[in-house]
């Protein structure tokens, strides 16, 4: 099983259409997680900062790139236990080369 997890910073929703501007990220990002999630043979997980902050201290990865480079180092994705990217939301080639997947939300 391919497991791609998302850490996140601490933010209201996860959909990023609340506040005064909505996030375009977020709201790909949301799409596509959403359909890794009914695809076989993928675990698909977001973690948000605020709602979910155990899942950030049980990976050593993620605690360890937090103390050294901060906040700004988030999104951090993980893919399989191993960080890929740091800083920014993967690309969703990116996402489809992570998990072997052809994505409808392109």
């Amino acid at each position: 099983m391919k497991k791609l997890f998302l850490y996140e910073p601490a933010m209201c929703c996860s959909t990023g259409v609340c506040g005064p501007s909505v996030n375009e990220d977020l709201i790909r990002v949301s799409s596509i997680m959403n359909e890794l999630k009914k695809a076989e043979g993928i675990q698909a997980v977001r973690y948000n900062l605020s709602a979910n902050p155990n899942s950030f201290v049980r990976n050593s990865k993620v605690t360890e790139i937090l103390q050294e480079k901060g906040m700004n180092s988030l999104p951090i994705t993980v893919v399989n236990d191993e960080v890929i990217k740091i800083g920014s939301y993967p690309s969703n080639k990116e996402i489809m080369d992570y998990t072997g997947l052809q994505l409808i939300t392109i």
